[in-house]
């Protein structure tokens, strides 16, 4: 099953369009959703929750088509973390745990508490005395604490140092390894992704340039530095970006055309997605 299928999803604003999207998130998965600012990634996240207006298209989350009456009470089911944790200043988190428990049928307080003891977040210290970082995790244990299957995660890590932050993505892969669970995740940082995805969605200017198991995607493509004369005799269809320099260009490459007198390099995600960027711009 897939926890969320989107059809053709059309989205127009005055000076942007995100443009017949179509991507599946299956159960079980980490799918992470990267594109440069103004991309269009927090227009999906919002449409796929419904919280504006699509142009066209189909949304389906957690098997529920999410323009109907049925997905009011799947939205118990959903976790979703943004890139800014919004709270009442003065309340504590003892006090967010209480409010969360009068909104949510199964909302865990036990849960909640062990999630703060693990976060290292004190219950009675109010939320203006949060660092970002503090108010990020606290956003995340929130999100976790009412039984959801799914996460919507908009740049949830951002806020975060290195080491804490390598401990939520372990917290992510945890959840996602649960019975019917999926996470779908919008960072930046992109060594974030490549550790913990099965997928990586990429958007450009409103349209989706792939989506594709990131294994499968690091396997298949390659970078290679080459002449003039070696790029150009390359097929069209195998070049997926390039980057020339006075020297050599470097080129996203189908790993299988290249001839077997060239020793391409490894390519990293990062790679992968800076210059397929490059080829669209």
């Amino acid at each position: 099953m897939n926890a969320i299928a989107v059809n053709n999803l059309t989205k127009h604003y005055a000076a942007f369009t995100l443009d017949h999207v179509s991507f599946n998130l299956p159960s079980g998965c980490i799918m992470g959703l990267v594109g440069e600012n103004g991309a269009g990634k927090s227009t999906l996240i919002r449409l796929i929750m419904n919280a504006t207006r699509r142009d066209g298209g189909d949304v389906t989350v957690l098997n529920v088509p999410n323009d109907t009456d049925a997905f009011r009470p799947v939205k118990e089911d959903i976790g979703v973390v943004l890139d800014e944790a919004f709270f009442p200043e003065i309340m504590t988190s003892r006090d967010i745990g209480r409010v969360m428990a009068a909104t949510y049928r199964r909302w865990d307080a036990a849960a909640y508490a062990r999630r703060l003891k693990d976060f290292g977040l004190k219950e009675n210290q109010p939320f203006k005395e949060f660092s970002r970082g503090m108010k990020m995790k606290l956003a995340i244990a929130t999100a976790l604490s009412h039984a959801p299957r799914l996460l919507i995660l908009d740049e949830a890590t951002s806020g975060l140092d290195p080491v804490v932050r390598d401990e939520m993505l372990d917290v992510f892969r945890d959840f996602a390894q649960e019975d019917g669970h999926a996470v779908l995740m919008s960072s930046h940082i992109v060594s974030d992704l490549e550790k913990v995805c099965d997928y990586i969605a990429c958007l450009h200017k409103g349209k989706l340039l792939l989506c594709q198991e990131k294994d499968r995607l690091m396997e298949d493509f390659a970078v290679a530095r080459l002449t003039q004369e070696t790029f150009s005799a390359l097929p069209p269809t195998a070049v997926h970006g390039a980057k020339h320099t006075p020297y050599y260009i470097e080129a996203l490459v189908d790993r299988a055309a290249l001839p077997t007198q060239i020793r391409p390099e490894h390519a990293s995600l990062e790679d992968i997605l800076l210059l397929l960027v490059k080829k669209e711009a």
